[in-house]
């Protein structure tokens, strides 16, 4: 698999255990496998930066992807709740967020490589409105689809980071990419509020549906 680091700097050999333990899916490496979004990641704070990129020998890795068949909406949004910071002063979303990671986390720490959506700003703030009980499931689902935000490839393991050489880097000037960063978190944004304004409130499955039905990964609404 070839994969794609964006960073403000050259990275050579990714080190394991470098990464914040707070990033989507804990401490790892991240990647993707589009070129042209590793050049917006890497112009995340207006600078210009760096794609590096790599080969992965994914032979003998175990890898878990999230937009797989076998897993759901509610199953990536358990991983990041794991990890990511959320604000719970909202009563719904403190029992939500116990509720979910009871309920829905996946094995993902058994995996070499995670595969899953990356939570940019705006997707973090679709996550953040559903936790808050005010949007239903549906709208979530729709969101992530919204703006082609990207999906990530982490490593996590350190078979996994042995498994992994540098090819090449791609310069990423912030005066392109960061632009566009912005321009596609604004267009999913826009687009959600449309879908927000043309959706009754009394459609859909919101979190204290869920929590009240007592939900868990069989039931056929999350697939």
């Amino acid at each position: 698999m070839r994969v794609y680091h964006g960073s403000s700097q050259l990275v050579t050999v990714p080190m394991f255990g470098v990464g914040k333990p707070t990033n989507d899916y804990g401490p790892g490496f991240y990647c993707t496998q589009d070129l042209e979004l590793a050049k917006e990641w890497a112009c995340a704070e207006d600078r210009d930066g760096f794609a590096n990129q790599y080969r992965l020998d994914m032979d003998g890795l175990a890898c878990l992807d999230l937009g797989g068949e076998d897993w759901h909406i509610l199953n990536w949004l358990a991983v990041l709740l794991e990890n990511r910071v959320f604000d719970l002063s909202y009563p719904v979303a403190v029992q939500g967020k116990k509720f979910i990671l009871d309920r829905f986390l996946p094995p993902y720490k058994d995996f070499d490589v995670v595969i899953g959506y990356r939570a940019d700003d705006s997707y973090f703030s679709f996550a953040r409105a559903f936790l808050s009980n005010t949007i239903p499931l549906e709208q979530l689902s729709l969101a992530m689809r919204l703006g082609k935000l990207g999906t990530q490839v982490v490593l996590r393991s350190p078979r996994a980071f042995e498994a992994i050489w540098k090819e090449c880097s791609y310069p990423a000037p912030a005066s392109i990419y960061h632009v566009r960063r912005v321009a596609r978190d604004r267009k999913a944004r826009e687009d959600f509020r449309g879908i927000q304004e043309e959706t009754p409130l009394t459609v859909g499955c919101y979190l204290l549906d869920i929590i009240r039905e007592d939900w868990n990964n069989e039931d056929p609404r999350l697939r």
